[in-house]
């Protein structure tokens, strides 16, 4: 999916509520240029400035990047490779190195956002923090990722999950020599 799709989506909810790019802004706690930015798509911000969108405006997280509402249960084959959200935009303040890849992007009403999450390695742990209310749960399927979870550290290899409350700052990154591969399910309550 494209940054263009999510700033459409992002817009056309906002005008469908009658809020002003001013009001959203406020609500969420970001300037009205990033929210400017986002419709405009020139930007695609991380996970956690999406929640806080999704949160002003009462929608599901999952809804900047559903393309349709499936009511029945929704089947993800292997091999198959769902057109996602890449987080690489380079923008200051969001990690570059994450692709996320929806795994129920067309369930209606769901209340968890799983996805499988594409690490490049990093070669620093400086990356930004994220912070929003939910809980996240986290499987490594391949390689290797360190999660910096408060003032704590957590080096996780293949097999290995962490699960933690979201709202305690936290970054994911690849120390690795080659990417990881990880099993990402998102709780963000509305």
């Amino acid at each position: 999916m494209t940054t263009n799709k999510v700033g459409e989506k992002l817009k056309s909810i906002r005008e469908l509520r009658n809020i002003t790019v001013a009001e959203l802004a406020e609500r969420a706690g970001m300037t009205e240029e990033v929210i400017n930015f986002i419709e405009e798509g020139r930007e695609l911000p991380s996970l956690s400035p999406l929640v806080k969108i999704a949160r002003s405006l009462g929608v599901r997280l999952g809804t900047f990047i559903d393309d349709t509402e499936i009511l029945g249960p929704i089947i993800s084959r292997n091999g198959e490779v769902r057109k996602g959200i890449s987080f690489s935009t380079g923008g200051k303040g969001y990690n570059p190195h994450l692709d996320f890849h929806p795994l129920a992007g067309d369930k209606s009403g769901r209340h968890m956002e799983p996805f499988i999450v594409e690490i490049e390695p990093s070669g620093s742990p400086e990356n930004p923090v994220s912070s929003h209310e939910g809980e996240e749960f986290l499987y490594v399927i391949s390689g290797e990722i360190e999660i910096v979870y408060g003032k704590e550290k957590h080096r996780l290899s293949g097999g290995d999950s962490i699960y933690f409350d979201s709202i305690v700052r936290h970054s994911v990154w690849c120390p690795g020599g080659g990417p990881a591969k990880v099993l990402a399910v998102v709780y963000a309550p509305f």
